[in-house]
């Protein structure tokens, strides 16, 4: 019984292996350059500046749009500029803030796009660089 399944598994693991049957992924990343660097108002009733600095990359599900995001590169790159300078520092110095402008960066991408080319085109907005102060 153990020969039998030792042997299936050898003949499983030789099969995904093959590169006729791996699995091949049909994302691709599209990187805003350079970093996207803003001013937003810290907390407190001196209104003084903090800087924020986001390097910032997207998924799309299919490498033929890539073309499309570089096209729209500075529509996109306002809105994400937009949003971060906008936001309020407890949002911008939080984990779960910096994910809920992801999040928003994301939605307002794909709503630009689908705007612009009647297609989300972007499936995930990735924040590869995250500084602030």
């Amino acid at each position: 019984m153990i020969k039998k399944i030792a042997t299936l598994l050898v003949l499983l693991a030789t099969f995904i292996s093959s590169p006729g049957h791996a699995l091949q992924s049909s994302v691709s990343y599209y990187g805003f350059e350079p970093d996207i660097t803003t001013n937003f108002v810290k907390d407190g009733s001196d209104y003084r500046l903090g800087f924020i600095r986001v390097a910032i990359e997207v998924m799309v599900p299919n490498p033929q749009y890539v073309g499309i995001v570089e096209h729209h590169a500075p529509l996109l790159r306002d809105a994400f500029i937009h949003i971060l300078s906008t936001a309020p520092q407890r949002q911008i110095k939080t984990m779960t803030g910096r994910d809920q402008l992801r999040m928003k960066c994301l939605e307002k991408a794909q709503e630009l796009m689908r705007q612009e080319t009647g297609n989300p085109v972007i499936q995930e907005v990735l924040f590869t660089k995250y500084i602030y102060q």
